[in-house]
């Protein structure tokens, strides 16, 4: 299932406070909390936003503690909240490190994910990159490709609508184990995070969607068409969803310094901007924007689904 079927180009945000890398968390997301969370989930949804994500860290060694934070909010654990506190938007995983837990574990929490929120489940799914989890949970880090290549199979039996999922790999073995509530999607869509080529691959041809990690625009257009190749050559008719990060953006002038890779100013120009996304071929842009503050950033929500997004397409 893609995000939207009309053609038109999507959009989503990745949540502040859920995660705090200091590569994108803003200064105020430190002492924000569980009600912070809340009022932006639900200025998305109020805004037309598609879909609100939430990302994946189980644990973070202390040598990377400085740059990417220790807060790492469980994605399962808020996306649940935050779907008994929405009725309409969609709920990412971006993304789930899958390859840290079992299927069959990983499968039952995102199945009742789905189930309880009426299915608005996107599983993003990526092979992640801090060998320390890997190590500290008893996976094979230098292999996590396979594992993932493995794990989104047998998901996809585990996530099927058989109580009794069937799965026979190298690395996974199961049949005869039921598991209810099933999804409340005849099939749940995902997506397929990275932006290597071997994640390009897998997206091709194991995705429903493709999730680039923040890669310049110029390029895309070679990525993309190297996803569609690969598709056309395995002979797989489904359509994908194609997705980008975009610039962080701020609807209007700023009265302060939102840095110089920061897309800012009139709403129409903004949204001449993004609309060259949709001229490569993608079919949903993640926004994060640039704030001090929750208001700030609720307002901004607010600015870029009255003022920008109708000028998407």
């Amino acid at each position: 299932m893609r995000v939207r079927t009309d053609g038109t180009l999507a959009y989503g945000i990745q949540l502040p406070i859920q995660s705090q890398s200091t590569i994108y968390a803003e200064a105020w997301e430190s002492g924000a909390g569980p009600q912070d969370l809340v009022a932006v989930a639900r200025a998305a949804e109020s805004a037309g936003f598609d879909y609100i994500a939430s990302c994946d860290h189980v644990a973070v060694p202390r040598r990377l503690a400085a740059a990417m934070s220790t807060v790492w909010y469980d994605p399962v654990a808020t996306l649940a909240h935050l779907a008994a506190v929405t009725e309409r938007t969609r709920l990412l995983s971006h993304v789930a490190v899958v390859g840290l837990r079992h299927p069959l574990l990983t499968a039952k929490q995102y199945a009742t994910l789905d189930h309880l929120s009426g299915g608005r489940l996107i599983l993003g799914v990526g092979a992640g990159h801090v060998r320390e989890e890997f190590e500290a949970l008893d996976v094979d880090f230098e292999r996590r490709g396979s594992v993932l290549d493995e794990t989104i199979d047998a998901l996809r039996a585990a996530l099927g609508a058989d109580e009794f999922p069937v799965h026979h790999g190298k690395l996974y073995d199961f049949e005869g184990l039921g598991q209810l509530p099933r999804p409340a999607q005849p099939k749940v869509p995902l997506w397929v995070g990275g932006s290597s080529p071997a994640a390009v691959r897998r997206a091709a041809l194991k995705g429903d969607g493709w999730l680039p990690q923040g890669d310049p625009r110029d390029r895309l257009p070679a990525q993309i068409a190297e996803l569609k190749r690969i598709r056309a050559e395995a002979g797989i008719e489904d359509p994908v969803t194609v997705g980008a990060i975009t610039e962080r953006l701020y609807v209007g002038e700023p009265a302060w310094d939102v840095g110089r890779r920061t897309i800012s100013g009139a709403p129409q120009a903004l949204a001449e901007s993004l609309r060259a996304y949709r001229a490569m071929g993608v079919d949903q842009i993640q926004v994060r924007f640039r704030c001090r503050s929750r208001t700030e950033l609720t307002d901004q929500i607010a600015a870029f689904g009255a003022e920008v997004a109708p000028h998407l397409d």
